[in-house]
């Protein structure tokens, strides 16, 4: 299915993943981070752990089509509850930290079952790295590496992934638990936090307005390796410009690619990567 807002990609099935492997794989891509869409979605994301869950489905496919390819799976509730918030509420419509917790470590351990090679929380949970650390490790799977998103803002830029993902709030914002985009601060505090509590990667999201913070995160952890996300609507807005002829569009992703290694990324997750690899292939 076409995602509107971002010209290029799209939500694919299960039965197309292992044509996608396969393109991966000769364009030396590395890695892939999967995001899934449930068939139904309730206030807690029951999909989001269920044994035949669409991403458990899609770990399987691609690790038997590209054994080689590493799978990182998006750790949160926003995708798979009818609220679409980051954790379980109260009553009030507060989430509720602790109780979410509980839901996230039953995804992480389910992930982990279906051979995902690294989880990635991305709900800005206070305590959630701790929380999956000990979950993985309890169930046999303390070689399964945490990749936190442990700085995230709350930014206009996600516009777009939340039409991919159909993950929109239907009520308030995720303001509470994910930054004030004024706070370089706030970052290396976080950062700190999720060291403590055994991550293995860092992430600072989104990428090009925060190319300082990835900077600062980078100087201060440089033992972790650091990624850096490059969203949907830094995606949407070379696109758009690239298709009205404002900008050569080739030239200025691959510019914008190298900014963001520039600042210190170890990693980019971008949406630009089938078409990056293209040309640097």
């Amino acid at each position: 299915i076409p995602i509107s807002s971002m010209p290029g990609q799209f939500r694919l099935s299960v039965d197309q993943l292992t044509g996608e492997a396969a393109e991966l794989k000769a364009l030396g891509v590395p890695a892939v981070v999967l995001f899934g869409i449930p068939a139904h979605k309730d206030p807690i994301g029951l999909e989001n752990f269920a044994d035949d869950g669409i991403v458990q489905q899609a770990i399987r496919a691609l690790k038997e089509a590209n054994p080689e390819l590493v799978v990182i799976t998006d750790v949160c509730l926003c995708e798979y509850t009818d609220h679409g918030h980051c954790g379980l509420l109260d009553e009030a419509g507060y989430v509720l930290n602790d109780e979410t917790l509980d839901v996230l470590q039953k995804v992480v351990v389910s992930h982990a079952r279906c051979g995902a090679d690294i989880v990635a929380p991305s709900g800005m949970i206070d305590g959630m790295v701790a929380a999956i650390r000990s979950a993985l490790d309890g169930e046999g799977y303390s070689h399964t590496p945490v990749m936190s998103y442990a700085v995230k803002y709350a930014s206009a830029f996600y516009g777009p992934f939340r039409e991919a993902a159909d993950g929109a709030p239907q009520f308030g914002d995720r303001k509470t638990h994910q930054m004030d985009p004024g706070n370089a601060e706030e970052a290396l505090r976080e950062a700190a936090l999720d060291v403590t509590e055994g991550a293995d990667f860092l992430m600072v999201k989104p990428a090009l307005p925060y190319l300082d913070v990835i900077r600062r995160v980078k100087e201060r952890f440089p033992e972790l390796p650091l990624a850096a996300y490059n969203v949907s609507g830094e995606y949407a807005m070379l696109k758009a410009a690239a298709a009205n002829g404002w900008l050569d569009e080739q030239r200025v992703i691959l510019e914008t690619l190298t900014g963001i290694r520039r600042a210190g990324a170890d990693l980019i997750l971008t949406y630009h990567a089938k078409e990056a690899a293209g040309w640097l292939g």
